[in-house]
């Protein structure tokens, strides 16, 4: 994935990080997709990818992340509408 816009929540003592991430999956065969997702960030701040998902606490976190993205003007993109197909 290409990652064109993030927010972060930290989460506990632990130095969790919990992110929520707007950008282009690239597939293989040159097709992408635009989309969000939820991703971990370990203490050292690399990705923890979890077989596709992401534990999330609770649903105030979703909200909160989701605020922030559209504090920050990326909240509102449309996947679907805004971009797939064969990459240029």
């Amino acid at each position: 994935m290409t990652v064109f816009d993030e927010v972060r929540l930290p989460k506990g003592d632990e130095g969790w990080v919990l992110c929520f991430q707007w950008g282009r999956y690239d597939y293989g065969d040159g097709e992408f997709q635009r989309g969000y997702r939820f991703i971990w960030r370990r203490p050292d701040g690399s990705l923890q990818p979890a077989r596709g998902q992401a534990r999330i606490p609770t649903i105030a976190d979703i909200e909160t992340l989701i605020g922030m993205a559209r504090d920050a003007g990326w909240g509102d993109h449309d996947g679907d509408a805004e971009g797939h197909g064969a990459s240029a």
